[in-house]
């Protein structure tokens, strides 16, 4: 979330919002990224494992991706109109875990959460932290589609870096040092 990793509360779900597949959608995403019968074919896909055609899961992935960045950008303006001074989002180091767990059909209506699991001070990354996040979309029958294990960085508000850690910084800014330190 686009707060200080101080700010971040463990295993409070944040609700990223619907969306709903249409088969026009499926098929265009399928046609751009994913040209598998399944996903791109109707007729084709009848006679498939699924019996019918369904959303590709990076299609799946892909909306609640941008729901979670929507998400992000809502929370920066709301915590800005409170007069108070959003955190800093950084890059994922990776996807520990995703679960495609069951189709998503034309019609399906998707909620996706998101839900920090926990936190810790980045060990490589100073003034950073390393959020352990859950992202979960169930469709209108409650039953789960997309399950994944993210970890995103997220700036420390409170952080100062040591006098050695200064120092260093300083020193790898000159040319000549600076190209020796990071050899």
């Amino acid at each position: 979330m686009t707060r200080w990793f101080e700010d971040i509360v463990i295993d409070e779900p944040h609700d990223l919002g619907t969306h709903t597949f249409t088969e026009a959608e499926i098929l265009a995403f399928a046609k751009a990224y994913d040209p598998q019968y399944l996903h791109a074919d109707p007729e084709l896909a009848r006679h498939g494992p699924f019996g019918g055609l369904v959303a590709s899961g990076w299609h799946t992935v892909s909306i609640g991706h941008r729901k979670m960045v929507d998400a992000l950008f809502a929370e920066e303006e709301r915590l800005r109109a409170e007069g108070l001074e959003p955190g800093v989002s950084g890059p994922s180091p990776g996807v520990n875990r995703m679960d495609f767990t069951a189709p998503v059909r034309p019609g399906d209506t998707v909620r996706y959460t998101l839900t920090v699991t926990d936190k810790r001070p980045s060990n490589s990354i100073p003034g950073w932290g390393l959020l352990f996040n859950r992202l979960d979309a169930v469709n209108q029958d409650g039953l789960q589609v997309y399950h994944a294990e993210l970890v995103g960085f997220s700036k420390l508000r409170d952080y100062r870096p040591g006098l050695g850690e200064r120092a260093y910084l300083a020193l790898t800014r000159l040319p000549f040092v600076g190209k020796l330190l990071r050899r």
